[in-house]
């Protein structure tokens, strides 16, 4: 299994960090501790994390200022992935994928990450009420002008992801997927097809496998590993684009997850859990 990946230029390890859990009580405003924060996100990097995934819908502004905070100036082999098309009122989670809105996000981005250009500005979330060629074109425009130099997706179709190709090059997808919710198998196959890296994200879900007595159970043993590493080995041989972000507030939960990039199934393992 290649233990690396090419994602926006950057060869990065194929566990990555989602640090959306490094805000408040539902995404909300600082941590109860925020000097935690700040050490997962340092110690990430001590561990070899080349991508840190995060948004300016997260906190929201908070995520953006802690890692730019703790890891300012950045490492060069780290790559900093943010989104827009979000935003938070009242804590609720709605859409705004509006042309005016994505730059006005990206531009509060660059500021916040305290960047000239995004490696890898994403999409959060197509708006039902925006066409998704505007959004995207929009994505497009903001590259051409140097502030975001590779375009990502979110939560999308494989048709969605079809036609932003037609508007600008690709550079990852981002949706939900996992061992327990595998819905978006038609996207992968499509990420795969075209080389794109896939970034699942809640990738720890893993449904009925993880009940007691469930394969989970079974094969961890044998690996000396926890259920969590075993769901993210599966994630990592289910393909050579997957770039699992699994998210943490907590060190020792980090370190178990970058260890599960060294677990291998056997592919008896493998089937069984994919079964």
């Amino acid at each position: 299994m290649n233990p690396t990946v090419e994602i926006a230029g950057f060869i990065v390890n194929r566990v990555g960090l989602g640090a959306m859990r490094l805000c408040g009580p539902r995404v909300i405003g600082l941590p109860r501790d925020p000097a935690n924060a700040l050490r997962v996100l340092r110690r990430a990097v001590e561990l070899g994390v080349g991508l840190i995934d995060t948004s300016d819908a997260y906190g929201p502004h908070v995520n953006e200022e802690q890692i730019a905070e703790a890891l300012w100036p950045y490492p060069p082999n780290l790559l900093i992935a943010t989104k827009g098309g979000y935003t938070r009122p009242g804590g609720a989670w709605v859409p705004d994928g509006h042309p005016a809105h994505l730059r006005a996000a990206c531009e509060g981005s660059l500021k916040r990450l305290r960047l000239e250009a995004i490696d890898l500005y994403q999409l959060h979330h197509p708006d039902p009420n925006v066409p998704f060629e505007e959004s995207v074109g929009e994505l497009a425009r903001l590259r051409r002008e140097g502030k975001i130099r590779h375009c990502g997706l979110s939560n999308v179709s494989a048709e969605q992801l079809e036609a932003a190709q037609s508007i600008v090059p690709i550079g990852s997808v981002q949706n939900h997927y996992n061992l327990g919710d595998r819905s978006s198998e038609d996207v992968l196959e499509a990420c795969e097809r075209r080389k794109i890296p896939f970034l699942p994200y809640f990738p720890l879900d893993a449904g009925d496998l993880a009940k007691a007595g469930g394969a989970l159970a079974r094969i961890a043993p044998a690996h000396a590993a926890t259920r969590s590493q075993i769901a993210l080995a599966w994630l990592l041989r289910r393909s050579p684009f997957m770039l699992p972000i699994p998210g943490t507030s907590s060190v020792a939960h980090l370190e178990e997850n970058v260890k599960a990039g060294a677990v291998e199934l056997s592919d008896d393992e493998f089937e069984a859990l994919a079964a």
